[in-house]
C-alpha cells in the first residue's frame, strides 16, 4: 500500500485531512506517528491518528470540533458516524485580549471610479432598485429596453428585483428599506433608478427618510402609477442618469479604498487548509494596507469563537461581538431551533462534520489581524480593518448582506462550486483541482496547489491579490461575465 497524503493542521490535533482519498491498508505519517489506515477514507475527510476515547474530545485546528460517540482508534474515518458537536445555547464569554500587533505594508493600486463622496466604486453601472415586488417586471424590461446607454465608462444596466416592500411589518419592513436604501448608495453603481408603484407600505417619503442626503444628479425616483407611461418616463430619468454616469473615468487609486467582503459556501473538507486560509491572509494584506474587510455568517462563527474574540481591539469591540453571537443563537432558539443545526448535506459529504469543524474552517477567511469593529445587518461600514457583520450564512442572503455593507468585491470560496453572483462582482476560489478543472466557467481561482502541489498560503494570496486587483480595475468575474446577479433580503417575521 502507498503513503497518504494528508495534512496536520495543528501539532495538537488528534486528526488529519485526507488531501486525496485513502485506501484501506495506507500510511499515515506525520511527525513522530505512523497509522494505518483501517478502511477508506474520502478526499477532504478525516483519520483519527491517535486513539479518541468514548466522549473524547476531536481536535482539529487545534481546538474541539466536537466528541466522540463511541472509542475511535488511531487510523478509522472521523465523520458524522462516530462523533457529534459540543455546542448548545448561548455562552458566556469573558474578554480576553490577545490583539495581534498592527502590521502596514507599502499600498498597491488599482484602477478605480473616485465618486463625489471620496468612497470608490469599481465599477461604473446603472442600477435599478424597485422599492415592492410589483414594479419588478417593469424594472426587468426597462433594462432590456435600454441597454443602449451601456456604452463609454458605463459598465452595465442593472436590476435587483425581491418579493418584498409591501405586506411587512415592523422589523421585516425596516430591514427591506434598510437594505434598499444601501444599494442605493453602493459607489459601485454611478446612477440609480428608485422605482416605486406608489400604494406600497413602503413610501416614497420613508424612503427619502431612509436614504438621507443624495445627488439628483445621480438618484432619480419614479412611481409607476404617478405617470401613464412608465416605459417612456423610465428609459427618460435612465439617460439622464447616463449622462451623469458617463463623466466618470477610472483613476488610479491605493487599496486603502477599497472594501473587501469575505463568504464561503458549498464548503468541503480543504475548505479551511486551501481556500479560507488564502482569502485570510489576503485579507490582512488589504488591513495592512490601509484597506477594509467584511467577515459574516455568524452561525459559522458559533466553535470558533476562540479563534476572533481575543482579537477584538477593544472591550466595547468584545461585548458587540459577544452580543452579535449570543444574539444569533437567540434567533434560533427563539425559532425552536437548535443552533448548531448545520452543516449540509453537501458540507458533509465534503468532510465537514460538525458546526464546529466547519465554523474553525469558515473563520479562517478573517486572516489574523485584529477585529476592528462590529457592524448590523446591512450597517455601511464605517471603521477600516476587519469588521464583523451580523447576518446568516445563507450564500445569497450574505453576500447581498456584504454588499449592502459597502464592499467593492466578494471573495467566495467554495469546494463544491455556486453560480450566482451578488450586485458586488462575486469572485470564486474553489479548495481543490477537481472543481477548478471542471466548472471553469464558475470558478475564478484556484487554491487546490495549496494542497495538490505544496503551494504556500503566502504564495496563493499573491496571486490572490493580484487577480482581486485586476478585478477592481474592471476584469470581470465568471459570474459577471455569465449575467448572474441577483439579491435576497433577510426575512424574519410575518407577511400580512
Amino acid at each position: 500500500m502507498s503513503k497518504a497524503h494528508v495534512v496536520h493542521i495543528n501539532p495538537e490535533d488528534n486528526v488529519v485531512v485526507a488531501i486525496s482519498p485513502i485506501k484501506k491498508g495506507d500510511t499515515v505519517s506525520i511527525d513522530d506517528i505512523n497509522v494505518t489506515a483501517e478502511e477508506d477514507i474520502p478526499q477532504g475527510h478525516k483519520i483519527a491518528v491517535r486513539d479518541i476515547p468514548v466522549n473524547g474530545q476531536v481536535i482539529k485546528y487545534g481546538v474541539s470540533i466536537g466528541h466522540a460517540t463511541e472509542d475511535i482508534p488511531a487510523g478509522h474515518w472521523v465523520h458524522t458516524h462516530d462523533m457529534k458537536t459540543n455546542l448548545s445555547g448561548e455562552v458566556e464569554y469573558t474578554y480576553e485580549p490577545a490583539v495581534p500587533e498592527k502590521r502596514t505594508m507599502p499600498t498597491e493600486t488599482f484602477e478605480g471610479y473616485v465618486r463625489e463622496d471620496g468612497r470608490v466604486g469599481i465599477r461604473n453601472e446603472i442600477w435599478i432598485i424597485p422599492t415592492v415586488g410589483c414594479v419588478n417586471d417593469v424594472a426587468k424590461h426597462l433594462v432590456s429596453m435600454n441597454q443602449d446607454i451601456v456604452k463609454g465608462t458605463i459598465d452595465g444596466l442593472y436590476t435587483f428585483t425581491h418579493p418584498f416592500g409591501c405586506s411587512q411589518t415592523g422589523e421585516d419592513h425596516a430591514t427591506t428599506r434598510k437594505l434598499l436604501a444601501d444599494l442605493v448608495r453602493h459607489p459601485n453603481a454611478g446612477g440609480v433608478l428608485v422605482l416605486s408603484l406608489g400604494c406600497e407600505n413602503l413610501t416614497h417619503e420613508q424612503f427619502l427618510k431612509e436614504l438621507g442626503d443624495y445627488d439628483p444628479r445621480r438618484v432619480k425616483f419614479l412611481t409607476c402609477q404617478e405617470v401613464s407611461d412608465e416605459f417612456e418616463e423610465g428609459s427618460k430619468l435612465l439617460h439622464e442618469l447616463a449622462e451623469y454616469a458617463g463623466k466618470f473615468n477610472r483613476e488610479t487609486v491605493g487599496m486603502d479604498k477599497l472594501v473587501l467582503g469575505m463568504k464561503c459556501g458549498g464548503s468541503d473538507g480543504l475548505s479551511g487548509i486551501t481556500a479560507n486560509p488564502t482569502v485570510g491572509r489576503v485579507s490582512d494584506m488589504i488591513v495592512a494596507q490601509g484597506g477594509t474587510t467584511i467577515l459574516t455568517e455568524v452561525p459559522e462563527m458559533f466553535g470558533a469563537e476562540s479563534m476572533l474574540m481575543g482579537r477584538c481591539e477593544s472591550k466595547e469591540v468584545f461585548d458587540k461581538a459577544a452580543a452579535m453571537l449570543n444574539g444569533f443563537k437567540d434567533y434560533f432558539i427563539n425559532h425552536h431551533e437548535v443552533v448548531y443545526d448545520n452543516p449540509s448535506p453537501g458540507n458533509k459529504q465534503g468532510g465537514i462534520t460538525t458546526l464546529e469543524d466547519k465554523s474553525c474552517g469558515c473563520v479562517q477567511k478573517g486572516g489574523k489581524a485584529a477585529i476592528s469593529d462590529v457592524l448590523g445587518y446591512a450597517e455601511p461600514v464605517h471603521t477600516k480593518g476587519l469588521n464583523l457583520l451580523y447576518g446568516p450564512g445563507n450564500d445569497l442572503v450574505s453576500a447581498t448582506n456584504l454588499t449592502a455593507a459597502g464592499c467593492n468585491l466578494i471573495l467566495f470560496t467554495t469546494g463544491r462550486g455556486t453560480p450566482f453572483g451578488a450586485p458586488a462582482p462575486t469572485m470564486k476560489i474553489s479548495t481543490n483541482d477537481a472543481l477548478y478543472e471542471k466548472k471553469t466557467n464558475w470558478i475564478d481561482f484556484n487554491a487546490g496547489p495549496v494542497a495538490s502541489q505544496g503551494e504556500s498560503i503566502d504564495d496563493a494570496a499573491r496571486r490572490l491579490l493580484d487577480l482581486v486587483k485586476e478585478i477592481a480595475s474592471g476584469k470581470q468575474t465568471k459570474s459577471e461575465e455569465n449575467g448572474f446577479r441577483e439579491i435576497s433580503i433577510f426575512k424574519d417575521g410575518v407577511v400580512l
